[in-house]
């Protein structure tokens, strides 16, 4: 997978880029990734690529301009407004508030692509032409809103590639979550078993892996109660008719 990243601080991302398993994905080969700067673009001498909205309104719009000029840079031809992503060899996903949420469903599907382009917005956003030209994508971390693009870029770019085939080095992992997927995670431990007067469960000392499987299930389940009781009535919407008898329980008894 290539990654594009579009973006006024390209100086943020070389770390993220270049260590632990997306670096390590990246050497070899698995993942490219280019950092474009978007004022090497402006036709601005002070190199600006911002300015006031029309219409009034707090703070700047980063221009049209220089992110047309980056994406011809990149092979991108401008289309009509809200083309299909189909039509281009890159998925073009802008990161902002109002897009969709990021979730498993979405970064799995994402991690099918063979190529995407990721733009950052900064101060308040970004002048319509340039989005509905190129038909960008608009793709959310969260109901809250941040400084800037750079720091969504990252969490999207390190929750797709971890599942691109082969970046983690592990199909069980890829197999775990696929089954836990929509549930909060469940507690974990490793050595010592007893520390400081608290033991790990006894369960996971049994070396009975079925026990173990249903203990990790029925605790993923009760935390997601817990936690997010909108996230699991979703996930028995979506899984429950598959479970087999044990797990059928366990949801019945916490669902009491």
């Amino acid at each position: 997978m290539k990654i594009d990243i579009l973006t006024l601080f390209p100086e943020m991302f070389p770390a993220v880029l270049s260590t632990g398993v997306i670096g390590r994905a990246a050497e070899r080969g698995l993942l490219e990734f280019a950092v474009t700067d978007i004022r090497d673009h402006t036709e601005d001498k002070h190199r600006k690529a911002d300015d006031y909205p029309f219409g009034g309104g707090a703070g700047q719009l980063m221009t049209a301009q220089p992110i047309f000029a980056a994406m011809r840079a990149l092979g991108e031809s401008p289309k009509a407004a809200y083309v299909s992503s189909a039509l281009s060899a890159a998925r073009r996903l802008y990161l902002s508030p109002r897009g969709r949420l990021l979730d498993q469903t979405l970064a799995e599907e994402l991690s099918r692509e063979e190529r995407l382009i990721l733009l950052c917005g900064h101060y308040e956003g970004v002048d319509q032409r340039a989005l509905d030209a190129f038909g960008f994508e608009e793709v959310s971390v969260g109901d809250y809103v941040l400084t800037g693009g750079e720091v969504a870029a990252m969490a999207l770019i390190d929750v797709v590639c971890r599942l691109v085939p082969g970046v983690l080095g592990s199909e069980e992992s890829h197999r775990e979550e696929s089954v836990y997927s929509g549930l909060l995670e469940y507690p974990q431990y490793t050595r010592p078993a007893s520390y400081e007067g608290t033991d790990v469960p006894e369960v996971l000392l049994s070396g009975n892996h079925r026990k173990i499987e249903l203990w990790n299930f029925e605790q993923a389940l009760r935390l997601t109660a817990e936690r997010r009781p909108e996230m699991l009535r979703a996930w028995i919407a979506a899984h429950y008719d598959a479970l087999d008898k044990k797990k059928k329980a366990i949801v019945d008894d916490i669902l009491i």
